[in-house]
């Protein structure tokens, strides 16, 4: 925190398009860092650590780890729809 009460990247935001475990930890610490994360996962199930033992509550426990404060997207960025809406959340 710094001197304000505010975390050092609070009011940046970060489109986390990375997967497995090293792009999630760093989104991860982006986002205990204040900044606002928004993970984009494929449409066709996500990120492989969704499924990865040991399950909690259906999802993989290293997947509820790395991802949280974290919000999530599906988008496919190989359409032209999901381009499109890719495009628009990077300047915001």
């Amino acid at each position: 925190m710094s001197s304000e009460g505010r975390a050092p990247l609070t009011g940046v935001r970060v489109l986390e398009v990375g997967n497995y475990m090293a792009g999630p930890f760093c989104g991860m610490q982006l986002a205990d860092l204040g900044a606002e994360v928004i993970k984009v996962e494929p449409p066709d199930g996500g990120d492989q650590v969704r499924t990865m033992a040991p399950l909690l509550e259906g999802e993989g426990s290293a997947f509820v780890r790395l991802n949280r404060n974290k919000r999530s997207i599906a988008l496919d960025l190989k359409s032209a729809e999901g381009k499109s809406i890719f495009r628009k959340l990077v300047p915001t």
